[in-house]
């Protein structure tokens, strides 16, 4: 056992939201003693690696799910407004360590990309022209534009009107301003700057096994090295879980009661990607679609560019699979680990009250390979089987927590977990996750740092860093954050 060395901060799982977190306390306070712990040989690895993710900037320009129609018509625009600007604030974040030199060249890791939605027959046609109206009021998404013209849709998506017939009824909108990402490429670059500018050490292939409360100071982990064997621990005032599908089998394991009644449904995805690339330059777009009735918000299907290691892709889903893994690289052992006492009644309410979504698995996993190209073909009817092939994607880890009245409820964004003093904090869930990081660790920062938040200094360097914190964003303000943040990230053509 090696001795033990106290932090001021620890990071379990080297995503890009360690890397946000760590490198946003650096910029408050460069000398606080930061330490990553990784499971894995590499950064980036899991959620966060390019090909684990669908690298859309998630802004609710494109996501239907992000505007709900209830039974009158009404669209509601309030979880889109929320989506765009804390994907601004990222942007924001990223714009000012690009302008302070620490991340050399923007375009490794963002792309302009149009975004679109598209929907076929008249009901989902006349929902995308309620949406339309409804978003064109706000200044957030006042650029954008709608058709049911198939003539404008082949302008905007070749690809997809190749074989089409007028009588065919769709409907499509777009806004150019979307964004590509590479979320691999980003993060690895974050963890670039902690380590050539602030000395931080990431530990490798290291797994931690437990977090106890410490007399001493706070938090005390122990660890074990996944190739030696040899065991370890280390001393941390504050303690972040952000190990992705791995975070709840650990948060399990922590003495706080706000980690009661948590569990998590782990759900495995692929990808048809494209192997032609004729077919591939001819798309140059991000097209969401709506789920199907009854479906999950995580199976909207969606055609994407991708622009990954230099090269522009092609790729079509996702499509759902089941697999109790908690993670790409974890154990078939996983979720049965992950059942007990306290959270048996949210595990069996979410099940109970979500039928739907098992017979949706079901059917998932029974999809041949034919049955994969035929969904694509609704997309591109002239899609041929030789042209595409099946990628495994990331393991994601739907949070289940307790609900008074259905036992459980099966939450589909992030969720944060912290003990009540902010000295371990935990982040369960999935999409729109890395597209929303920098807001999502502001929220943790103020949580376990409030001292460095809430002092003049703090407040100074947080809003040089990201224009929108703490703001209420009007629409001058969003104009002129939306054209500088773009000016800097090379998104302007």
């Amino acid at each position: 056992m090696e001795l033990r060395k106290e932090y001021d901060l620890v990071c379990v799982g080297a995503g890009i939201m360690s890397a946000t977190l760590a490198l946003l306390v650096k910029q408050l306070k460069p000398d606080l003693n930061v330490l990553i712990v990784e499971r894995l040989d590499k950064v980036a690895q899991e959620s966060s690696a390019a090909w684990n993710n669908a690298g859309t900037g998630h802004s609710a320009l494109c996501e239907l799910n992000y505007s709900p129609e209830d039974e009158d018509g009404q669209v509601n625009i309030k979880k889109a407004i929320d989506v765009c600007t804390q994907f601004e604030i990222s942007k924001q974040f990223w714009s000012f360590l690009v302008s302070e030199g620490l991340i050399k060249d923007p375009k490794s890791f963002i792309t302009p990309v149009p975004h679109h939605s598209w929907v076929k027959g008249k009901e989902n046609s006349d929902y995308l022209e309620n949406r339309y109206k409804a978003l064109k009021e706000h200044f957030m998404f006042n650029t954008i534009e709608f058709t049911r013209e198939i003539a404008k849709m082949k302008e905007w998506f070749p690809l997809m009107m190749h074989g089409r017939t007028e009588d065919e009824v769709m409907a499509g909108s777009r806004i150019d301003r979307g964004t590509e990402m590479n979320y691999g490429s980003l993060t690895e670059q974050l963890y670039a700057i902690l380590e050539k500018e602030y000395n931080t050490k990431i530990l490798f292939n290291t797994e931690v096994e437990d977090i106890d409360p410490d007399t001493d100071i706070e938090w005390l982990l122990k660890m074990e090295d996944r190739k030696t064997g040899k065991k370890a621990t280390v001393d941390a005032e504050h303690v972040f879980i952000g190990a992705g599908g791995g975070s709840l089998l650990l948060l399990q394991k922590v003495e706080i009661e706000e980690k009661d009644g948590y569990g998590g449904f782990p759900v495995s995805g692929e990808w048809l990607v494209c192997k032609n690339r004729a077919i591939i330059e001819q798309h140059n777009a991000k097209v969401y679609s709506k789920a199907g009735i009854g479906d999950p918000p995580m199976s909207v299907p969606h055609l994407d560019t991708r622009y990954i290691n230099g090269k522009r892709e092609l790729l079509f889903g996702p499509f759902a699979g089941f697999s109790p893994k908690f993670l790409k690289e974890g154990s078939n052992l996983d979720l049965f680990k992950s059942i007990n006492f306290e959270n048996i009644p949210s595990m069996w309410g979410v099940f109970w009250h979500n039928l739907p979504l098992t017979k949706y698995l079901v059917e998932q996993v029974a999809m041949s390979f034919d049955d994969r190209m035929n969904s694509l073909r609704e997309f591109i009817k002239e899609a041929k089987n030789e042209d595409w092939e099946i990628l495994v994607a990331g393991q994601r880890v739907q949070t289940i927590k307790k609900d008074d009245f259905e036992g459980g409820s099966l939450e589909f964004g992030t969720q944060l977990v912290s003990s009540k003093d902010g000295r371990i904090t935990c982040l369960l869930g999935a999409s729109p996750g890395a597209s929303t990081s920098v807001k999502i660790m502001l929220d943790v920062l103020e949580k376990a740092f409030p001292e460095l938040t809430e002092s003049e200094s703090g407040k100074r360097q947080l809003n040089n860093m990201v224009t929108f914190y703490k703001k209420e964003v009007t629409k001058e303000m969003f104009k002129e954050q939306l054209e500088k943040s773009n000016a800097i990230l090379s998104l302007n053509g």
